[in-house]
């Protein structure tokens, strides 16, 4: 099973900057961060997510506001953590494919091969305005438009074939100009000729991650997805979601097996249910109106998450989840000290990194260069 952490915000509900505890005048400090990854990898989890995006979070003004930016936070956790993924939301729809792929591909040599790209695209009239370069598009357009800009990355990722760089000080050659390609890609909203100004990093690609929430979104991550975010509210829509998934991906024409279909679970943790109940209503109370989660939710014991993971992943419903904490403050630490080991106990989770890549957690082969494989 695979187990992952979204770290964005001070936790998944909005009011949980205003509890106890919350280190509130921390929220943008990246050593909070580090701290939070530390206890992550501790658990042998999967990865940890930070989302992103060129809007404030669409609340009040008593919501937690602004972030950092995703990518530049990842590069910081890079060198300061060991294992554990790193996965950084990029919007395509005002970000160009070539910054993208320099970005996420620096990640991966900066962390030995734990980057992945969460793919993001706007569609509103504030996040157009703040740009001010083209009006918001439709739903149906920015993911076309993100289905364009993954294809390029992926190409600029192999444009450096693995053993481009020769470094031959003799004959003065840093590089082998035949093994650097030209993408020359000329398509409906992006003309990029390449090659990548980065070599070729650890993983060769990166994973890419998609939350398949839509018809369009579900298309895309057939495609191009390595890892897929699917909402789901029982253990057989989960399951009904993970084989629509699955069947999409057959039909682009990729092995189903290739993908990691992951649960978004809203995570509420107390030493009982009422306790834990308790602790969702005062967050529901801070924040004055009811907060839909639009997934999942546990808000119970640790004992009932470690069962809930082991039933939907033993029966097929899901491949794991991401978790997603109230209140990170609160639920991190049960999650790493008291789910964990009990998943461990029954011989279902890890307690080390299978190997050194994020590709290495998830299973999943180094792929193969495509220009080096079609000289081949």
């Amino acid at each position: 099973m695979h187990l992952g952490l979204d770290l964005s915000d001070a936790g998944a509900h909005p009011a949980a900057w205003r509890t106890v505890g919350s280190e509130a005048r921390r929220l943008f400090d990246p050593e909070r961060l580090v701290e939070l990854v530390e206890t992550a990898q501790r658990g042998a989890l999967d990865f940890v997510l930070l989302d992103d995006a060129f809007a404030l979070q669409p609340s009040r003004d008593t919501t937690l506001r602004g972030r950092l930016d995703a990518v530049l936070v990842a590069a910081r956790l890079a060198p300061r953590s060991r294992g554990i993924g790193l996965v950084a939301t990029v919007d395509t729809t005002h970000t160009e494919p070539f910054h993208v792929s320099k970005a996420i591909q620096t990640v991966d040599h900066a962390s030995g091969g734990r980057a992945a790209w969460q793919v993001g695209w706007s569609t509103t009239d504030e996040v157009a305005a703040a740009f001010g370069r083209k009006p918001a598009q439709s739903e149906a357009d920015a993911v076309a438009e993100a289905d364009e800009a993954v294809e390029i990355v992926r190409r600029l990722w192999d444009s450096w074939e693995d053993d481009a760089e020769i470094r031959d000080v003799a004959t003065h050659r840093f590089v082998d100009r035949s093994k650097l390609h030209y993408v020359d890609h000329d398509g409906i909203h992006f003309a990029v000729k390449g090659p990548s100004i980065t070599p070729r990093s650890p993983q060769g690609q990166p994973p890419v991650v998609v939350r398949a929430q839509s018809p369009a979104s579900l298309a895309l991550a057939a495609r191009h997805a390595d890892v897929v975010r699917i909402r789901a509210t029982s253990q057989s829509d989960a399951a009904a979601r993970r084989a629509e998934v699955r069947a999409a991906a057959a039909e682009a024409g990729r092995d189903p097996g290739s993908l990691r279909v992951l649960v978004d679970a809203l995570v509420v943790l107390g030493p009982d249910e009422a306790s834990a109940q308790a602790r969702l209503d005062l967050l529901q109370s801070l924040e004055g109106t009811r907060w839909e989660t639009g997934s999942f939710a546990h808000v119970g014991t640790a004992r009932g998450l470690a069962q809930l993971v082991q039933d939907w992943t033993e029966t097929g419903a899901a491949d794991g989840f991401t978790l997603r904490p109230a209140s990170l403050h609160t639920d991190v630490a049960q999650i790493v000290d008291e789910v964990v080991p009990r998943l461990r106990a029954g011989g279902l989770f890890r307690s080390a990194y299978p190997g050194t890549t994020f590709r290495d957690t998830l299973n999943l082969r180094r792929p193969a260069n495509r220009f080096s494989a079609a000289i081949a």
